[in-house]
């Protein structure tokens, strides 16, 4: 044990290191704070209902009716109990609270990967702190994009997995590889996982390349077949993160439409349409913020304080110096393509001269995939500014066009871009009497980067327009907010001035980060510093810059106690109002605010509202026919909402409208109208009566024994026990009768039985469901139990076995291995 503590010594001090960065960063999460993300707020609107009947029973229902009148929870959250990275994940928080195990990971993560390299242990931490400190890493922590983060961290060590494979470590490559790609997927953000996938095909093509050029076909061969055991493993291990949601996924506004016109969220033919998914665009020139941050005037807003040229402005018309410190704060500086964003895609001054100087002089069978990964994803991430390459990918590439806001591709050279920047000082360290013209080549770079910092320094109007393509939309509302035209037209110049002067300020900061990482390069490549002062530097100005800017967005401001989080959804007294009413089944509709666009409605009541990603498509086509312009009451009525909250615009004050022709959580219907097709059944919910007709397509109609169906006033059908997953009517009926549910139509899971006996669920009204059902006295109950779930859950906890089983097959024969390899002795001993 003493010898394998002195074997590692460099790697255990490294590995304490960078914990003790993890403390510091995150100091708030040790004294009991927490942040209160956005995106974390609404998540726990959706899962409300869900953790209710969880912790009552002790098992999470697979099916919640808090958004959208109905949707499966594979999406929001599902415990995953037969999958052992479920509790791997679980440990780790055990010990390192929530967001601080996500730096944990990127910065472990990063390290592997630059072992894997065989980089020099403290280069390797330096390379780790690159990784890990990528403004956006941050930023989607702050903005409570969990998943994608944690699926971010798990990149590296893919990554470094593969490359041991390919070298022909298959064992602990494979192992290792089935574990960290188990992680990735178990965090189910599939846009991310999607992404690297495009990332590591550019390496297999690499590779292919080499073993052919090599005469290496065969081992090629072998090392691919034993990544794609690997891979079929973690998928095994993750089936119930895939299977159910793949399942879902077809019938949501990232599969294919219904109704042959649809708007944003949709496509015509399958995936979402190219406006919806090219929203977040990385502009051309917005990729100066890799090297300068806020080239492009940083996050949104918030960025300009009292001292700006904006809040002097405002001050010479009599504003208090507060007055025009806050509205200088609610300026928009940030003048990109976007809508709006949360900080810039910033990768490290230092990082971006070391990256271009890996070009130049590395010489490693990785740089040439590093690089063009790099400058394919980079031309995806234009997306509408790109088109012709965009658009190759979103029309051909399989499932490119089921995700949206594609900038988020730029999470590859995230990490690719520090890979070859840590390259080029490990080749300055081991190899460089290799590399002709050094000299040249570094002062080349070096003083190209530098020129560029000191250019946008002291002139930044010479590169920069800092104006968006909307600044006249831009003027117009500010000159009809201050109420004067030339007013309106001084405020966007001190604006501009101010957005000006935002980038010459970073573009001195990045001009000083770049000349110390050249200096520190420089005198050791001249023998004049040694290398512990060299990677001292190095590691230590990285570290400072990515560190600074990270903690503009996230920072000791962005945590709250878990009380003041909680205030994120206050219960106010419309809804104490409104939980009066007992009956479990009736919904919410909650105009105060956006209600298809925030989930906090559902935290408190059966919302027809929410927020999520992937809606049922036929619940977005109703939205975009029924609820585009003016709200259909009638499609109100069949969602059986009894409630409305509007808000009076001039007092802010909430209203509640009571409902009395809400047509309740199940009716009999009179007549039953067969449409032909989808089209014909959206037109018809136009304008009709749900209490008294129910339209069924042309599909179901040889499960309907007569349309004509006489007076339903003797018939009567209540809901007698309610829970997400299961629900019970008893009804009585004198003849045959036709049954409408005001509940979701969802055909992957859901069962119905009358007095036990399954009967076929019927899809009535575009998207609820029916039952045709026999006269007499009856219970009906509808259970949601998924066939996907059951042969996944089996299939997760057979493989996370096997998975295990290989790791501990790995530990077992290095064990021997080293066992078995002589020691060394002294001469004569």
């Amino acid at each position: 044990m003493k010898t394998w503590f002195k074997e590692n010594a460099s790697h255990l001090t490294i590995i304490a290191i960078l914990i003790v960065l993890v403390f510091f960063y995150f100091t708030p999460v040790w004294q009991g704070k927490t942040l209160a993300q956005s995106d974390v707020v609404q998540a726990a609107g959706g899962q409300k209902e869900m953790f209710d009947f969880k912790e009552k029973d002790g098992d999470a229902p697979l099916w919640t009716n808090s958004m959208f009148g109905g949707m499966p929870v594979y999406q929001i959250w599902l415990g995953h109990e037969a999958n052992v990275t479920t509790y791997i994940s679980k440990a780790l928080r055990a010990v390192f609270p929530p967001p601080s195990d996500i730096l944990l990971l990127y910065l472990l993560g990063g390290y592997f990967l630059f072992s894997v390299l065989r980089v020099k242990p403290w280069l390797a931490a330096v390379g780790a702190v690159a990784l890990a400190f990528s403004s956006y890493n941050m930023i989607y922590i702050e903005a409570g994009h969990m998943n994608k983060a944690y699926a971010i961290a798990y990149m590296a060590p893919i990554i470094g997995s593969i490359i041991l494979c390919y070298r022909g470590s298959w064992l602990w490559g494979g192992s290792l590889l089935a574990l960290f790609m188990a992680l990735e997927i178990r965090t189910n953000h599939i846009q991310v996982t999607y992404y690297l996938f495009i990332a590591l095909l550019v390496l297999v093509g690499f590779e292919l390349y080499y073993a052919i050029r090599d005469k290496q076909v065969k081992k090629f061969v072998q090392n691919s077949a034993v990544q794609l055991g690997a891979v079929l493993v973690a998928v095994m291990v993750n089936a119930t993160v895939l299977f159910p949601t793949y399942e879902y996924s077809k019938l949501t506004t990232r599969g294919k439409a219904n109704i042959t016109s649809t708007e944003q969220g949709g496509s015509s033919d399958s995936g979402l349409s190219k406006e919806y998914a090219y929203g977040w665009s990385q502009g051309v020139g917005e990729n100066l913020t890799l090297l300068i941050p806020n080239a492009y005037g940083g996050r949104s807003g918030g960025v300009l304080d009292g001292d700006s040229h904006v809040a002097k402005f405002v001050k010479s018309l009599n504003a208090t110096d507060e007055q025009a410190a806050q509205f200088a704060q609610s300026m928009q500086t940030y003048w990109g393509e976007k809508m709006f964003t949360s900080g810039p895609w910033y990768f490290g001054a230092g990082i971006i001269f070391l990256f271009i100087l890996g070009i130049v002089i590395v010489q490693n069978k990785y740089k040439w995939w590093l690089v063009s990964a790099t400058v394919l994803t980079i031309f995806l991430a234009f997306g509408k500014h790109l088109p012709f390459i965009s658009d190759l990918f979103f029309d051909y590439f399989p499932m490119y066009n089921k995700f949206r806001a594609v900038e988020s591709i730029l999470v590859i050279p995230s990490v690719l871009i520090p890979i070859l920047a840590i390259m080029a000082v490990d080749q300055l360290i081991s190899r460089p009497t290799e590399v002709k013209n050094l000299d040249k080549k570094l002062l080349y770079v070096g003083g190209s980067v530098a020129a560029l910092c000191l250019l946008v320094a002291l002139i930044p109007d010479l590169f920069l327009n800092f104006r968006s393509s909307t600044h006249q939309q831009l003027v117009a509302t500010y000159q009809q907010q201050v109420g004067d035209a030339a007013m309106g037209n001084e405020l966007v110049n001190a604006l501009l001035k101010d957005r000006a002067a935002i980038a010459s300020a970073d573009a001195w900061r990045s001009l000083l980060i770049v000349v110390l990482t050249f200096g520190a390069i420089w005198f050791f490549v001249k023998k004049k510093a040694s290398l512990t002062v060299m990677l001292a530097v190095v590691g230590l100005v990285t570290l400072a810059d990515l560190w600074t800017v990270d903690k503009r967005y996230l920072n000791n401001d962005s945590f709250m106690s878990p009380t003041a989080v909680q205030d994120h959804m206050p219960k106010r007294e419309v809804d104490d109002l409104i939980l009066m009413d007992k009956d479990p089944s009736y919904r919410v509709f909650d105009l105060s605010t956006s209600p298809f666009q925030d989930a906090r409605q559902s935290y408190y009541h059966k919302s027809l509202g929410g927020y999520h990603a992937a809606k049922l498509m036929r619940f977005q086509e109703i939205l975009e026919h029924q609820f585009n312009g003016a709200i259909n009451e009638d499609v109100l009525d069949m969602f059986n909402v009894r409630y409305v909250i509007t808000q009076d615009q001039k007092s802010g004050s909430e209203r509640i409208q009571r409902r009395s022709s809400a047509a309740g959580n199940a009716w009999f219907v009179d007549k039953i109208t067969i449409v032909k097709d989808d089209n014909e059944e959206m037109n018809a919910l136009d304008s009709f009566n749900p209490r008294k007709e129910a339209f069924v397509s042309k599909a179901f109609e040889d499960k309907i024994k007569a349309t004509q169906l006489g007076n339903s006033s003797n018939s009567d059908i209540n809901l007698v026990s309610y829970h997400p997953d299961t629900m019970r009517y008893e009804y009585t009926a004198p003849r045959d009768a036709f049954a409408v549910f005001s509940e979701v139509y969802y055909d992957k899971g859901w069962k119905a039985y009358v007095d036990g006996e399954e009967v076929p669920i019927i899809r009535a009204d575009y998207l609820l469901r029916a039952l045709q059902l026999p006269g007499g006295n009856h219970t009906v109950e509808f259970v949601f139990a998924p066939q996907s779930m059951k042969i996944s859950t089996t299939l997760s906890l057979i493989f996370s076995v096997l998975m295990v089983l290989g790791i501990g097959a790995a530990l077992f024969f290095q064990y021997r291995k080293k066992q078995n390899t002589p020691k060394a002795h002294p001469v004569g001993k």
